[in-house]
C-alpha cells in the first residue's frame, strides 16, 4: 500500500486539532496579508481555507469586498459554513481544480498549496487569473527537511510499517526556496516580493510535537491505520519526536521555516 498525501483526503482534516495551535498557525496568515497592498479590491479569493476563521477577518480588511472561501475537506467547511456571511461564502473544491469565473482581484493560498504535487506548476496559473493589478499571497511551509519530517519518513519506511504505509515520497512536499518563486512568476510578468521566517515557536505540554504534527502531517498516517496500529505507531514516533525536540523547563522549541510569496500582476 502507498500512502499519498493530498488535498484530497478528506476525513484526514480534524478542524478541533488544527485549531489547537490557532495563534501559532494564523500568524503567518496575517504577516502574509500585511504585504498585500490592494486598496479596494471587489473580489477576494482564499484557497485552502480550513475551518474559515482567517478567511472571515479579510471582511474586516476589505469591506467592500466579495470573500470567497475554497477547501478540499468537508469537515473544515462544516466548520467554515458557520462564519458564512452576506459577503462571505464557502465551496468544496481543490486547489488544482479550482477555476474562477471572474477574474480575482487578490488570492491567497495560506498553508494549503504544498499540499498539491508539484504545486509551482499552479502558481502561474493562478497568477493568470488575477485582474489587472490584482495581488497573489501564498505562505507554504518550507520545513521538509526538518526532524518532525524525516523521523515520519524514516519511521514509514522501517520493516515494521513500510508494507503497511509505503515508502511515502521522501523530501515532499517540494516547496522552493524564495528566490526560485521569485524567478518563477517574474518570468510571468509579475512584480514579486519573496521572503522566508523560520520561527522558533514553544510549545507545552507531554508531547508537544506530536500534538502539533497529529493536526497536520501525521494525520494521513493516522487515517490509514487501525487503532491499534496507530496507537503503536505513535508511541514509536513520539519517543523519537522527544529525543529530536528536548523539553526545557520553559517548553519546548519547535524552529518552523516558512516561505512567503507576494506577486502582483501587470496591468495588462
Amino acid at each position: 500500500m502507498s500512502l499519498d498525501i493530498d488535498v484530497k483526503c478528506g476525513p484526514v482534516w480534524d478542524p478541533v486539532q488544527y485549531g489547537r495551535y490557532a495563534d501559532e498557525r494564523g500568524r503567518p496568515f496575517h504577516e502574509l496579508l500585511a504585504r498585500v497592498a490592494a486598496r479596494r479590491p471587489a473580489r477576494v479569493v482564499d484557497l485552502g481555507c480550513g475551518d474559515g476563521s482567517l478567511t472571515a477577518t479579510l471582511l474586516d480588511r476589505w469591506p467592500e469586498a466579495t470573500v470567497l472561501g475554497v477547501d478540499s475537506s468537508e469537515s473544515m467547511l462544516a466548520d467554515a459554513a458557520a462564519r458564512a456571511a452576506p459577503r462571505l461564502s464557502f465551496v468544496l473544491g481543490t486547489i488544482e481544480e479550482w477555476r474562477p469565473a471572474w477574474p480575482v482581484d487578490v488570492l491567497v493560498s495560506n498553508a494549503a498549496l504544498h499540499w498539491v504535487p508539484n504545486h509551482a506548476s499552479q502558481l502561474r496559473r493562478l497568477a493568470s487569473s488575477l485582474a489587472p493589478g490584482g495581488w497573489l499571497a501564498v505562505q507554504v511551509p518550507g520545513n521538509a527537511d526538518a526532524p518532525s519530517h524525516a523521523l515520519l519518513t524514516e519511521l514509514r519506511r522501517s520493516p515494521r510499517w513500510r508494507d503497511r504505509l509505503g515508502a511515502g515520497a521522501g523530501r515532499w512536499p517540494d516547496t522552493l526556496d524564495p528566490a526560485d518563486y521569485v524567478d518563477l512568476l517574474a518570468r510571468g510578468g509579475c512584480t514579486v516580493d519573496a521572503w522566508e521566517t523560520t520561527y522558533a515557536h514553544v510549545l507545552s505540554g507531554p508531547d508537544p510535537v506530536l500534538d502539533w504534527v497529529r493536526g497536520t502531517a501525521f494525520r494521513p498516517v493516522l487515517a490509514a491505520l487501525s487503532q491499534a496500529e496507530a496507537a503503536d505507531f505513535e508511541a514509536e514516533y513520539g519517543a523519537a519526536l522527544r529525543s529530536a525536540y528536548p523539553a526545557a523547563p520553559y517548553g519546548t522549541v519547535v524552529p518552523f521555516r516558512r516561505v512567503f510569496v507576494v506577486a502582483r500582476a501587470g496591468r495588462r
